[in-house]
């Protein structure tokens, strides 16, 4: 490509670019921003709306599960007290037999 063709693609360039911050600065073109943004923070609304729900669900289901859990660290410390004291009886009893 010759000297010229490249600065004929050069102020092209430079001159669409001018033309595109004019287009993108004008009146109809803050209009369209304005509606963007305001959709923008609408989608936002409805998706915070869903994640504080989840998140409600998550905290009950967290709770559950620790319930869940101590119960049955509760029910283990039953059966192993249980399982001790068996073993406690049944040492008693082999020593007296001896």
């Amino acid at each position: 490509m010759s000297i010229g063709g490249r600065v004929a693609w050069f102020i092209g360039g430079a001159l669409f670019g001018s033309a595109g911050l004019r287009v993108l600065s004008g009146r109809d073109a803050r209009k369209v921003y304005t509606h963007a943004t305001a959709a923008t923070l609408r989608c936002k609304d409805e998706v915070m709306k869903h994640v504080e729900l989840v998140q409600e669900g998550c905290s009950d289901i967290f709770e559950d599960a620790k319930q869940i859990n101590e119960k049955r660290r509760k029910e283990e410390a039953e059966y192993i007290g249980d399982f001790a004291k068996t073993d406690e009886t049944e040492f008693a009893e082999e020593s007296s037999e001896k």
